[in-house]
C-alpha cells in the first residue's frame, strides 16, 4: 500500500463516520421537530369494524380503507414501556439507571436499547384527552372542565395534546397551543349550559354528548398514534355508561326478584325497554376488543371517573354514597332549570324514591360496580391508574398527579430478540435488579407486528 493509500484510509473512515453521525443527528433533529400528522376523518376506523360471531371478536373490514397518502408505514421493532417504580409505601423510586432494570419478553431476557427519564425536557408526549359531556355528566361537567384545564396548564413545551368528545368528535387536533385547548374545553361547558333568550330572541338549548365514550376510545386507540409516538398517553374522563351497549356486554338487564306486586309490572316494562334499546344500539366491538386495542396502541391510560366511588365499600356505605350522588344530581339539574321544571323535578324525585326498593337499589349498585371495575381494569392493564372525581376540591390534585406520574416514569425500550412478525401477544416483565420489594407499574404485554 502506498503512502497516499495509507493516508487516505483513515481519512475516508473519518469522513464516513462524520457522514453517518451527521445523518443520525439530522434524523434525530427531524424526529424532534416532527409535526404530528393531522387526524383526518376521525372516527372512520369504527366504520370498518365488523363483529365476527364465530371468532367472538371484531374484525377490520378492508372496504373503505384510507388512501395511500394517508397511510404511515414505519418499519421498526422497538418496544417501549413507561415504567413507574415505587416502594411498598407507594413512594416513587428515583435516580435509577438503565443498568438497574431487567426486562424479559415471554421469559427471555432482552437488551435495553432505549432509556429516557419521564421528566426529560426533550421528551415529546402525545396526549389525548377523551372527555364525556353527556347528560349523565351534567352535575360534574364544570368540575371536569376545570380539572382538564389544570392538565393543559401543566403541559411541557414539547407535549402535544388533542381533545376528543363522547360524540366521537375531534374537538381539538394535536397541538401545544394551550389557548386553543382551553377554548375547546370551554366550548363544551357552553354547550351544556346553553344560553337564555333575550326578549324571546335567540337563545340555545343545552347540548349534551351522546355517551359514546368507549367508541371514542376505540377510535383514538386505532387512529391517534403512530410508531413515532414513543410516549402515547390517554386521559379517559368518563362515567363509562356506554359499556352496556358493547358486544357481549357484562351488563345484563333483569327484573330483580322479590319486588312488591304494585311495581312489578312497571319494572318489567322498563327492563324490556332497556333490552330493546341495548339491542338496537349495540356496537361492533366488545370490551375485550377495547382491551386488545389498548395493548396494540402502547398507550398509557388514566381513567378519571366523575362519579361517586362504590368500589371496596360495604353495602351500607354504597347505599349512602349513591343517595348523596342522587341528591347532588337533582340539585344541579333543578338549579339549572326554570321554576316550572324544578316543580316537575320534585314530583319525579318523589316518585323515584317510592319505587327505590332494596332490590332495585342493589341492581343499580351492581351495574355501577361493573362499569367502575371496567374503567379501573382498563387503566391498570395499560400501566396507568384510575381515580374518582367526586368533589371540586379534587380537580387540581388528580391532574397534577397525572403529570407528576408521567415525569417520574422511566421510558424503557428494547429490540425484541424474537423477530417473528406473527401478530401474537407477548408478555413483558420489568424488574429492578436486587429489589423484589419494589412495585412496578407498566405495560404487561403487547402484540407483535403482523406479516
Amino acid at each position: 500500500m502506498n503512502s497516499f493509500s495509507q493516508t487516505k484510509a483513515p481519512y475516508t473512515a473519518l469522513v464516513s463516520v462524520l457522514l453517518i453521525l451527521g445523518f443520525f443527528i439530522n434524523s434525530f433533529s427531524q424526529t424532534q421537530q416532527r409535526e404530528k400528522p393531522k387526524l383526518k376523518d376521525f372516527g372512520s376506523s369504527l366504520k370498518k369494524l365488523k363483529w365476527d360471531p364465530e371468532k367472538n371478536q371484531t374484525i377490520i373490514s378492508q372496504q373503505g380503507s384510507r388512501d395511500d397518502e394517508d397511510v404511515i408505514t414505519i418499519e421498526t421493532s422497538l418496544v417501549t414501556s413507561d415504567v413507574l417504580v415505587t416502594d411498598r409505601q407507594g413512594r416513587p423510586v428515583r435516580d435509577l439507571k438503565a443498568t438497574d432494570f431487567a426486562v424479559s419478553e415471554d421469559g427471555v431476557p432482552q437488551q435495553i436499547g432505549h432509556f429516557v427519564l419521564g421528566d426529560n425536557v426533550n421528551l415529546s408526549r402525545s396526549i389525548v384527552l377523551i372527555i364525556d359531556y353527556s347528560r349523565s355528566q351534567f352535575p360534574y361537567i364544570a368540575d371536569s372542565i376545570e380539572a382538564a384545564g389544570v392538565l393543559v396548564d401543566q403541559l411541557g413545551p414539547k407535549d402535544r395534546m388533542a381533545i376528543v368528545t363522547d360524540d366521537v368528535d375531534l374537538l381539538v387536533d394535536f397541538t401545544n397551543d394551550k389557548r386553543a385547548l382551553k377554548k375547546g374545553l370551554e366550548s363544551l361547558l357552553e354547550r351544556n349550559r346553553g344560553a337564555k333568550s333575550f326578549l324571546g330572541v335567540g337563545g340555545k338549548r343545552p347540548r349534551f354528548g351522546r355517551s359514546a365514550q368507549f367508541s371514542a376510545l376505540m377510535a383514538t386507540l386505532n387512529e391517534a398514534f403512530d410508531e413515532e409516538d414513543q410516549n402515547p398517553v390517554i386521559v379517559f374522563q368518563t362515567d363509562g355508561d356506554e359499556l352496556e351497549f358493547l358486544r357481549n356486554s357484562i351488563i345484563v338487564h333483569e327484573v330483580p326478584s322479590g319486588l312488591p306486586p304494585e311495581i312489578l309490572r312497571e319494572v318489567q316494562e322498563e327492563v324490556e325497554q332497556k333490552r330493546r334499546l341495548q339491542r338496537s344500539l349495540v356496537t361492533e366491538f366488545s370490551l375485550d376488543d377495547v382491551y386488545r386495542a389498548a395493548e396494540r396502541s402502547r398507550a398509557t391510560i388514566y381513567s378519571i371517573i366523575p362519579r361517586t366511588r362504590l368500589l371496596d365499600l360495604t353495602q351500607d356505605e354504597q347505599i349512602k354514597r349513591l343517595a348523596a350522588e342522587d341528591s347532588r344530581s337533582v340539585a344541579t339539574w333543578s338549579e339549572a332549570s326554570s321554576e316550572k321544571m324544578r316543580n316537575s323535578f320534585k314530583v319525579l324525585e318523589e316518585q323515584r324514591r317510592k319505587r327505590l326498593t332494596p332490590e332495585i337499589l342493589q341492581a343499580r349498585i351492581d351495574q355501577e360496580l361493573k362499569i367502575q371495575h371496567s374503567l379501573v381494569d382498563l387503566a391498570k392493564m395499560s400501566g396507568g391508574w384510575a381515580e374518582f372525581l367526586e368533589t371540586k376540591s379534587q380537580t387540581a390534585t388528580i391532574y397534577n398527579r397525572i403529570l407528576a406520574d408521567l415525569n417520574l416514569r422511566y421510558i424503557i425500550g428494547y429490540y425484541p430478540s424474537n423477530k417473528n412478525h406473527d401478530g401474537k401477544k407477548r408478555q413483558i416483565t420489568v424488574e429492578v435488579k436486587g429489589h423484589p420489594e419494589y412495585v412496578i407499574s407498566s405495560r404487561k404485554s403487547y402484540y407483535a407486528p403482523g406479516r
